[in-house]
């Protein structure tokens, strides 16, 4: 019988919590883990009470915007913030953390992984932002893609 590597668990996982996004361009999914122990779990969509762009339309779609792009004009918040939002809400630190994503992190999101702490992020998907792979690589987080 062969088992899932635990990276390849969490990365399962990750990509049922994208399951839960409300984006229509792309469903993203992301959980912070440390010690093989699931801390918080994110996925794209808007703020919490606020209409998501499932049911009011895709701001970037309408204007066309390319991904990667203002990355500000968005309802939404990023399955990345959203689950390091949820750790702090909860009060559990994530320094030394792993981050396993549907999707490799924007600029924005990789700032934030780098000040929170996270030692390693293990995604399924590349995204087209050099600038976020280059500040994590710069800040020694390590990387690895595995994808299905």
């Amino acid at each position: 019988m062969k088992r899932l590597s635990w990276d390849e668990y969490f990365l399962k996982i990750a990509d049922t919590v994208s399951e839960r996004s409300t984006c229509l361009r792309r469903k993203v999914g992301a959980i912070l883990v440390l010690n093989k122990r699931i801390l918080s779990t994110g996925y794209n969509g808007a703020p919490k009470n606020l209409a998501h762009c499932s049911e009011v339309g895709c701001l970037r779609m309408a204007l066309k915007i390319k991904p990667s792009q203002h990355i500000e004009m968005c309802r939404g918040i990023h399955a990345e913030q959203n689950a390091l939002v949820q750790a702090a809400f909860f009060g559990l630190p994530v320094a030394d953390a792993t981050l396993y994503s549907t999707h490799f992190p924007c600029v924005t999101c990789a700032k934030m992984l780098i000040n929170a702490g996270v030692k390693r992020i293990v995604v399924r998907n590349l995204y087209p932002d050099k600038l976020g792979q280059e500040l994590l690589a710069e800040a020694g987080v390590e990387i690895e893609v595995i994808k299905k």
